[in-house]
């Protein structure tokens, strides 16, 4: 797996978008992809935060069962 972006870029990314450059302009002068830029705007606007979203299973759930049952 990849490693998230930092706080410190997503932040930065986040402000120079709202000081009123378009997301395609941030993702070339950070050399990030749009798509990214593109997600992490619409999580500032859902969520208030640009912090990275939570990845995996929620704690506390069982293993993948990998036996066939016939």
């Amino acid at each position: 797996m990849t490693q998230s972006y930092s706080l410190d870029l997503r932040v930065r990314v986040v402000v120079f978008v709202e000081a009123g450059h378009s997301c395609r302009a941030a993702a070339r002068h950070f050399g990030v992809s749009d798509s990214f830029t593109i997600k992490l705007l619409q999580r500032q606007r859902t969520s208030g935060s640009p912090t990275r979203a939570r990845q995996g299973r929620p704690p506390g759930r069982q293993r993948l069962c990998l036996t066939r049952h016939f």
